[in-house]
């Protein structure tokens, strides 16, 4: 018999947006004009085909999952982290039955419970007694198994007093402890919790992660989405990191949050679109530490280093242009190739440059950068992000405390580097 509980294969999920262009605001002069103007075309031309009054949609195709692949073992704790709108939720609801995917293949052994939002599973005009026989009907437990687990799950729910009252007079969290209770004590093979346990308070999450273990350690398998990386650390022995609807790592609790913290945060920026165009675009941002590993925070009196990617088909002359912020939008200093006395990028069809500043020391909890690709002379850019990547600053114990914020502008020290990808490297040298 195959450990594998869970067996996904090149999975995708699609959606389609629809745009469309509307009036800033409908008054009712205007229904009346417009009914008035269509009843009097009918009038005078009974036989002309009507057309419509409003702007077709436009549609756009939107992949929140794109070929997914992972294999799940039994008893393994697998934790789903990522940015908002990576695909998790939507990964667990096709997991759960609740969403069909766009293709792809699932194979799923076992009984299934999940806890995707507040209310999912329960019947509002039914009471939290008549609800946990519910579940357990759908999860195909006997009425002999639900009565064995009652009372464990009323005494973990802890709504003894209200158990015979309509859930729809639940609060939020008692609705979460309630449904927890139900998911987590009706024994399935496989027990699926998105980011609900949030709206528990800290002592009922605390209780909830203590069950999750429990229930791992007893065999069973537990998918558990969170924004919370000391919970997933402490409850999990896997990672699955998803960016922009694909499985960006996969592995060891500990790496897979290493890697969020680095890929799934604002510290990197990557196109989503892929349109062809005869300018240059800007198609990833990231920042590195001094040995060139990508990373997303800084100790205070560390040298800065900002790597960009950029793609030009044309192979022309190009110069970078960055402004630099704190957390507050406060400028910092800027960075153009003139100001620093640097010659513009040779021209080749993908570039990455890298940008090392020295600058004083920062007491400040971010930095934020825009960054901008233009012609020789740095205006009008052929591609501009703002906010385009972030990063933490630690202080030092050493950190003078007299210096919150340093007086604008600040000129610092930096050196440029580019890569072509035939590899041929050039160092541009030191600017004082």
């Amino acid at each position: 018999m195959s450990d594998t509980v869970i067996k996904v294969s090149n999975l995708s999920k699609k959606y389609l947006i629809s745009h469309q262009q509307k009036e800033r605001y409908t008054a009712l002069r205007d229904v009346l004009t417009n009914k008035a103007k269509s009843i009097g075309q009918r009038v005078s031309s009974p036989f002309r085909r009507s057309t419509p009054s409003t702007p077709s949609p436009s549609r756009e195709d939107f992949w929140a999952l794109k070929d997914i692949n992972f294999e799940v073992k039994r008893g393994d704790r697998v934790g789903i982290i990522g940015r908002n709108g990576a695909g998790k939720s939507t990964l667990l609801k096709i997991l759960s039955r609740i969403t069909e995917p766009t293709k792809g293949r699932i194979e799923i052994t076992g009984r299934v419970a999940s806890l995707l939002e507040v209310g999912t599973g329960f019947h509002p005009e039914l009471t939290g007694r008549e609800n946990i026989f519910l579940n357990g009907a759908i999860l195909g437990m006997t009425k002999a198994e639900i009565k064995k687990k009652f009372d464990e799950i009323v005494a973990f729910a802890e709504v003894e007093k209200f158990l015979d009252t309509p859930v729809k007079r639940y609060s939020s969290g008692m609705y979460v402890r309630l449904a927890f209770a139900v998911a987590a004590h009706l024994e399935p093979e496989i027990l699926i919790v998105d980011e609900v346990l949030s709206v528990g308070d800290a002592q009922f999450q605390k209780k909830c992660l203590g069950k999750m273990e429990e229930v791992g350690r007893e065999g069973r398998t537990i998918l558990f989405v969170s924004h919370n990386m000391s919970a997933v650390s402490s409850l999990c022995t896997q990672g699955f990191v998803l960016l922009q609807g694909t499985i960006q790592f996969t592995g060891d609790t500990t790496t897979a949050v290493s890697n969020y913290l680095m890929f799934g945060t604002d510290s990197v920026y990557i196109r989503r679109s892929r349109k062809t165009t005869d300018y240059p675009v800007i198609t990833k941002a990231w920042f590195e530490d001094m040995g060139g590993t990508r990373t997303s925070q800084y100790y205070t009196g560390e040298p800065v280093c900002l790597a960009i990617e950029f793609l030009n088909p044309d192979a022309v002359l190009t110069e970078i242009s960055l402004s630099f912020w704190d957390n507050l939008r406060r400028p910092l200093w800027n960075f153009t190739h003139e100001m620093y006395g640097l010659d513009p990028i040779p021209g080749n069809p993908r570039t990455i440059v890298r940008i090392v500043f020295y600058p004083p020391t920062l007491t400040i909890p971010e930095l934020l950068v825009d960054i901008a690709i233009g012609p020789r002379g740095g205006s009008p850019y052929y591609d501009h992000i703002i906010d385009g990547v972030k990063c933490t600053i630690i202080e030092k114990e050493t950190t003078p405390v007299h210096r919150r914020y340093p007086a604008w502008p600040i000129f610092c020290k930096t050196s440029m580097s580019y890569e072509m990808i035939d590899d041929e490297k050039q160092e541009i040298g030191i600017n004082e």
